[in-house]
């Protein structure tokens, strides 16, 4: 059944002047279905308020319908209206191409990571490479009781427009958490909500980058990032990456060398390979900044989902200098449909940030950030969080036991201490190409390597996620990879 639709702007005449006026209307009714004006099963308007709209008789619009259905156009049901038919008739000539035209302006090349593909993931495809928690454990009847009490309660406050930093009960909120979790005494006005943390690192990017200035990124790591970098005309300087996160000592090398205006970092759980980054290069990167005078974009993306011990903390947390900003997400914590985001930081950073983040998007979706905030304020969401926590840190513990059982002879790994995935490097000489695409005919997906690097080139290494299945799942999908498994490297 077909939505109700806005008021149409009613269609034009059309056709040879010299023909009669209903003949013109239908033609023009035509002219508009053809071109995808109007679409098949769309109401058209009604015949009084058609006549007024085009100063004619109404006996005019009626001649023109009747037209319009003895050709199989439209169909009209009495008393209820007239709409343009779902099985519209074979016409004599070509028709124009339904839509608008195609666009003859040049464009920029576009960021290297867009697909022109849906996001969506097909629920008959396991995806181990889609970084995203399982939607089915998400609460979603707690969500939405509490979005309607919020709105019930303030509904008017929050239809208005806002603060572009966002909700000010969310701002107090993610405050409390950041302190409480990640030991970063950041007050409310020292964090910026946003539309995820892709956002979050593209509004840091625009507040501190210029273009031609130098932006050291990890030469393995997340191209999304270096895209937002790179589409600011940033010079982007990749470094390596070991057993203890970035290389330090690189970077002060290339320092010493080039003025850096930022860093781009992982270092909590270093995308993709969930290394974390040791304490001495903590200190370290901290001293470089400070006397470098250049900033740590600190993405902070899973501090959550930490399973052994206790997490590491966030840079920020030991900043004495002003020199970091702290990229976080609810993404994974709640679902990545919400886009909830943050940035804290200096306040300084942040008001320049809220300001650039007005020009863009106003602000973000206030009922739902005030909602969120409730969920917090209540404990409602910790209890997720560790609920979660429990599984997936399960669901990991399953994924290392069937790959070493299953592919423990070509597969090599550590086993990450938190996050959502882990980082398995092939031992041997295998066509990974022919094993992707084999997997993919069976229904699991493995994303290729050198989406991570920097240079493009085949790292001999897949990102394997693991918090989005339950347990018969990741059977199936090692079991899958194992049935693939080419038995020698093939051309």
């Amino acid at each position: 059944m077909r939505m109700a639709t806005w008021k149409l702007t009613v269609p034009a005449l059309a056709g040879p002047a010299d023909a009669p006026i209903y003949v013109r209307l239908a033609q023009g009714v035509v002219s508009d279905i053809r071109r995808g004006r109007l679409s098949p099963g769309q109401r058209l308007p009604g015949t009084r308020a058609w006549a007024e709209a085009l100063q004619l008789n109404r006996n005019t619009v009626v001649a023109a319908i009747a037209e319009l259905e003895a050709q199989g156009w439209v169909r009209t049901t009495a008393t209820r209206g007239t709409w343009v038919q779902e099985s519209l008739p074979v016409e004599p000539v070509s028709a124009p191409p339904r839509g608008l035209p195609a666009l003859s302006v040049p464009l920029p090349p576009s960021p290297s990571f867009l697909s022109t593909r849906p996001f969506e993931l097909p629920h008959d495809l396991l995806h181990l490479s889609a970084g995203t928690p399982d939607p089915r454990h998400f609460p979603v009847e707690l969500l939405a009781r509490t979005w309607r009490r919020v709105v019930r309660r303030r509904g008017r406050d929050l239809l208005e427009y806002g603060d572009p930093a966002g909700h000010p009960s969310l701002r107090r909120a993610l405050a409390t958490m950041v302190a409480d979790v990640r030991a970063i005494p950041a007050t409310p006005e020292q964090v910026v909500v946003t539309r995820g943390s892709q956002m979050a690192l593209d509004l840091v990017a625009r507040a501190v980058v210029s273009p031609g200035e130098t932006v050291a990124i990890e030469a393995l790591g997340y191209r999304p990032a270096w895209e937002s970098f790179r589409l600011l005309g940033a010079q982007l300087a990749p470094l390596p990456v070991d057993d203890e996160g970035l290389d330090v000592d690189a970077l002060g090398r290339l320092a010493a060398k080039r003025k850096l205006r930022a860093v781009y970092v992982t270092p909590h759980h270093q995308y993709p390979t969930t290394v974390t980054m040791s304490a001495a290069r903590r200190l370290a990167l901290l001293a470089l900044a400070k006397r470098h005078r250049f900033l740590i974009i600190e993405d902070d993306y899973d501090h959550e989902f930490h399973f052994e011990g206790r997490p590491v903390l966030p840079l920020l947390a030991r900043d004495e200098a002003g020199v970091v900003a702290s990229i976080g997400t609810l993404s994974k914590v709640l679902a990545p449909g919400l886009r909830l985001g943050f940035v804290v930081g200096p306040t300084a950073l942040i008001d320049r940030i809220a300001r650039l983040r007005a020009v863009m998007d106003r602000q973000g979706d206030h009922p739902m950030e005030a909602t969120i905030a409730d969920l917090l304020e209540d404990g409602e969401l910790q209890r997720h969080v560790r609920k979660m926590r429990v599984l997936y840190q399960a669901r990991r513990d399953v994924l290392v036991k069937l790959l070493r059982a299953r592919l423990g002879q070509v597969l090599d790994f550590q086993v990450p201490s938190g996050g959502i995935s882990l980082w398995a490097k092939v031992t041997k000489p295998i066509a990974l190409d022919a094993w992707r695409e084999r997997a993919l005919a069976k229904g699991v997906v493995v994303s290729p390597g050198a989406r991570y690097r920097y240079d493009g080139n085949e790292p001999g290494a897949m990102r394997l996620v693991f918090a989005r299945f339950n347990e018969a799942e990741l059977h199936r999908a090692v079991e899958v990879l194992r049935s693939t498994l080419p038995s020698r490297a093939e051309p």
